[in-house]
């Protein structure tokens, strides 16, 4: 039996191909924006959370796997997406948050995380065991990578509940998670060479270690399509440099698509592309809590010059004065001087000031920005200076004047160029 993601993705065939973009985020916001879409799209909504974010420890949000299930449902229902609609995911399911760790410990509780993701009802599985670990060395070949991968997937069907079977993804070449880190000038798209060798070598080792029913579940491949960014730069997608890696994949047997990552800030007419060139799942993250954050200092910049000053949520300063405190989710990310950084904070692509959202104070000055909104009458010719596209739907009667509408209203826009491009 084929899953609700085979069946959206896995035929090839005559006819327009379909997509769906995967949003990476534990922002309560994004997660209502990202239903809001589907609702009005008409369309299933897949969510993940990376291992960095959910795991049996809580991750940086606090939650694990169960709580983050819970978590997007309270918020799907208030969007009024029926949850039969939602397909959660996880993504860098592997030894990553314990990559320093001897192999065999990181890869233990690696295991578990997986399993707590597994039975807590997340049908959408990325095997990420790419990473090396403590005594790796710098690097590790494809077969202990795929080793790695089919003992995560042997912890996963073995805390299977009953229900829908879980799908995989696999892959060698696996972005940096929230982007590049280093020069952008020699992004390779991955050779079909390395593909296939992948491929083969995954297959293999499934069969050897028992799984080869499993391997037809085997949903995606994760490829370097030639998309990526930086802290203040974004590759395009080229079709041309990717076509030979397109035309292998129609020629494999197997019913399998390409999961790309880090697509964040392409051009509408790229994500178009990289669907009918068979990237059937789109992975975006900081884009969304970037364009979030550009609409709550746009709000901001209204506030000050309607509100008392004693009562300003002075939402810039505490987020900056936050992240200078506790600098370990940023620091080693952005380099330069002071004076860069400090830039790199608030503008980069990578948009590492995610990680702080959640943060109490920060959750305060969000809290008073809209309040302090909420309470005064904003002139209609200010949200046409400050957030002019959430001013056209406003005069259009599609969205009302309200700060949280409007900051959601924003993170939908990149949204919707997804949407189009997956329907």
């Amino acid at each position: 039996m084929t899953s609700l993601l085979q069946d959206l993705l896995g035929k090839r065939g005559p006819g327009p191909r379909r997509g769906i973009y995967s949003v990476c985020s534990a922002h309560p916001w994004v997660i209502r924006a990202a239903a809001e879409q589907a609702v009005e799209s008409g369309s299933f909504l897949l969510i993940e959370a990376t291992s960095n974010q959910v795991n049996q420890f809580g991750g940086y949000t606090g939650m694990r796997a169960e709580a983050f299930r819970d978590f997007v449902l309270r918020h799907i229902a208030t969007a009024g997406l029926p949850p039969e609609r939602l397909i959660l995911g996880g993504d860098h399911l592997g030894p990553n948050p314990w990559r320093t760790k001897p192999a065999e410990e990181a890869m233990r509780l690696a295991e578990e995380m997986v399993a707590e993701y597994v039975r807590a009802g997340f049908t959408k599985i990325h095997l990420d065991a790419s990473m090396a670990c403590g005594g790796d060395g710098s690097s590790i070949s494809d077969e202990i990578v795929a080793q790695r991968a089919a003992r995560l997937c042997r912890a996963a069907e073995a805390a299977r509940p009953s229900g829908e079977a879980p799908v995989y993804v696999i892959g060698t070449e696996v972005p940096t998670p929230g982007g590049a880190t280093h020069s952008l000038d020699h992004l390779q798209v991955t050779s079909i060479a390395a593909a296939e060798h992948t491929l083969d070598v995954h297959k293999r080792v499934f069969q050897e270690q028992g799984l080869a029913e499993v391997w037809p579940r085997v949903l995606a491949l994760v490829v370097q399509p030639g998309v990526e960014f930086g802290h203040d730069s974004v590759v395009s997608y080229d079709h041309a440099k990717a076509e030979p890696l397109v035309r292998w994949l129609g020629t494999q047997p197997e019913q399998i698509v390409f999961e790309a990552h880090s697509t964040d800030y392409q051009l509408p007419h790229a994500y178009k592309e990289l669907v009918e060139d068979g990237f059937a799942i789109l992975k975006v993250g900081p884009a969304l809590t970037f364009a979030l954050r550009e609409a709550l200092y746009a709000l901001v910049h209204i506030e000050e010059q309607l509100i008392d000053e004693q009562r300003w949520s002075r939402l810039p300063q505490v987020v900056e004065e936050v992240m200078l405190r506790k600098p370990a989710d940023w620091q080693a990310h952005y380099p330069g001087t002071a004076a860069e950084q400090k830039l790199l904070r608030v503008y980069s692509y990578s948009d590492r000031m995610r990680y702080y959202w959640h943060l109490p104070e920060v959750v305060r000055a969000v809290d008073r920005l809209v309040a302090n909104l909420r309470s005064t009458p904003v002139p209609e010719s200010m949200w046409s200076q400050y957030v002019p596209l959430q001013y056209a739907h406003m005069r259009a009667s599609t969205l009302k004047p309200d700060p949280e509408s409007i900051a959601i209203d924003c993170v939908r826009e990149v949204l919707r160029t997804y949407a189009a491009a997956c329907s």
